[in-house]
């Protein structure tokens, strides 16, 4: 990468990771302000299982239409206003927290973390790679995404390491502060990689506009699910996603309360065990800059597999975005990554469907028999589905390209 890539993807990961880091230091506390503010006193929950089993149907309702969509409008209008848009939602749900953290104020954090989910879990990784596609150089986009990834684990670990030492008191108004900095550093420094398609008509009647865009939106989707469906590696790329997502979705919503009800877990536990995994999912992502394209998919799966335990958090197959690159044309890169992550969503809808009652029954007393993570094992059962489909993946074999016309170039280069 040249010089004036550098500092473009810079601008791009230093707002990024201060989000991540910001997101992660509420993860180990909020288990319990929930559990204090819904079941005062008791240490398993199952109010608040079910209310983020509820949370993650809703999202993954509304993930099925509105992924898809902001891919194409990241296509459309630009990737910048798309990332200033999901990285400023996480500010409201927390701020409430911050001022409050009774039984009502839980229940606004959720409808608020409700809608947050939907426009950002997902897609920030979705634009922002997207955003990596349009300026780096095809033959380094593999171990760019792995980079991202990487600043994404170490974003973990620094975020587990705040709220390790932090008192908790500070954690909430301390992420609220690097949340807001985040989309105010992009708004001064994030340059745009897109030029953003020309306005309709002005002219046009409102609800003719809107029958229009409704049209649009529907044929693009349709685009969408036909470029994936016409390459194998795209295909494949999607179950991966969706036995990968009903596991790791299964697990994220339940396994804190799991922890924390079987073994009595705090804040500092789950800050300790988050750390300690983010090192080692950094490094061995940071290691797979130098593996080809087609091995990245199947590694990491079988990586993350062994992984299922310990971390619940992960963010999906992010790695396989860099075979979904070099399959799609340029300008369809956002509705393909949009449609892969609608997929995911609908994995995510399913999943808390069977993991939260599965999870509050054998927790209780009156579980058929003695297994208080059996859900945890039906979550990798699904983990291990996606990684047999992710062992048979196959690179595409891509013709070449003899006229310049035909190469594919970052829309920003270094001239």
């Amino acid at each position: 990468m040249g010089g004036r890539t550098r500092v473009i993807m810079f601008h791009l990961l230093l707002p990024l990771c201060v989000h991540w880091i910001a997101e992660e230091m509420t993860v180990s506390v909020l288990v319990d302000v929930i559990t204090d503010a819904l079941c005062p006193g008791d240490s398993t929950c199952t109010q608040a299982i079910y209310l983020n089993g509820l949370q993650q149907t809703v999202v993954g309702i509304f993930k099925m239409v509105v992924l898809p969509l902001l891919g194409q409008l990241a296509d459309e209008h630009g990737r910048k206003p798309l990332l200033l848009l999901t990285v400023s939602t996480s500010i409201f749900p927390f701020a409430i927290l911050a001022w409050n953290q009774s039984k009502g104020f839980v229940y606004a954090y959720y409808v608020l973390r409700t809608i947050s989910y939907i426009l950002s879990q997902g897609s920030i990784f979705c634009i922002a790679v997207a955003y990596a596609a349009d300026v780096v150089e095809d033959s380094k986009r593999a171990a760019a995404f792995s980079w991202i990834t990487g600043l994404s684990s170490a974003s973990h670990v620094l975020g587990n390491l705040l709220a390790l030492f932090l008192p908790e008191k500070y954690i909430f108004p301390v992420s609220i502060a690097l949340l807001i900095f985040s989309p105010v550093y992009m708004q001064f420094f994030l340059v745009e990689t897109v030029k953003p398609a020309p306005r309709r008509d002005q002219d046009s009647a409102c609800l003719t506009r809107t029958m229009e865009v409704l049209h649009k939106r529907y044929k693009s989707m349709r685009d969408a699910a036909t470029i994936v469906i016409s390459s194998p590696t795209l295909r494949g790329i999607s179950l991966v996603s969706f036995f990968y997502e009903l596991g790791m979705s299964g697990i994220t919503g339940v396994l804190w309360y799991y922890l924390k009800a079987a073994f009595g877990f705090d804040k500092n536990q789950f800050s300790e065990i988050l750390m300690l995994v983010g090192v080692d999912v950094g490094a061995s992502t940071n290691k797979s800059t130098g593996w080809r394209e087609s091995d990245i998919v199947h590694r990491f799966t079988c990586i993350n597999s062994l992984r299922i335990i310990l971390w619940p958090c992960m963010g999906g197959m992010d790695s396989s975005t860099s075979d979904q690159y070099k399959s799609v044309q340029h300008d369809y890169l956002g509705k393909a990554q949009g449609f892969v992550a609608g997929v995911e969503s609908i994995a995510s809808l399913l999943s808390p469907l069977a993991m939260s009652p599965l999870t509050s029954w054998f927790l209780s007393t009156n579980a058929p028999f003695n297994c208080k993570g059996f859900s945890i094992v039906c979550a990798s059962i699904c983990m291990m589905i996606a990684l047999c489909y992710a062992c048979l993946l196959k690179p595409e074999v891509l013709p070449s390209h003899d006229s310049e016309d035909d190469i594919e170039t970052p829309l920003l280069s270094d001239s």
